[in-house]
């Protein structure tokens, strides 16, 4: 009975395990180290140039160009993803568990997410 004991208040002592939100949109590298993710819940910033600001992980995400890619300007571009991240709360992702690349046609088709390809419009 011990050992039952000290592990139902290990259990209880311990922090609870944060848990990575999944979030799937449009991965966006518009330039040199500047990343975002723009899903349904608006844009989350990856990597900000000059401000320092860079997730943890963001060796994780795959060569997008590989797989289907718009590009935009030069080797910069987007593709559609989901990704496994820890966020801050204020429209920042701090760490990166995992990306998986989609077809272009997942994110096109998403009528919640279609606002990035009409923002230039």
């Amino acid at each position: 009975m011990t050992r039952l004991h000290a592990l139902v208040l290990m259990m209880l002592l311990a922090p609870a395990a944060a848990h990575a939100e999944r979030r799937c949109g449009w991965l966006d590298n518009p330039s040199t180290a500047n990343w975002s993710l723009m899903d349904a819940g608006g844009g989350w910033t990856i990597m900000e140039n000059g401000s320092g600001y860079k997730a943890e992980g963001m060796g994780k995400i795959p060569d997008l160009t590989t797989g289907e890619y718009v590009y935009t300007h030069a080797t910069h571009g987007y593709a559609c993803a989901c990704m496994d991240v820890d966020t801050d709360g204020e429209g920042g992702i701090t760490r990166i568990h995992s990306v998986r690349q989609l077809p272009l046609s997942r994110c096109r088709n998403d009528a919640a997410i279609s606002w990035f390809l009409d923002r230039d419009e």
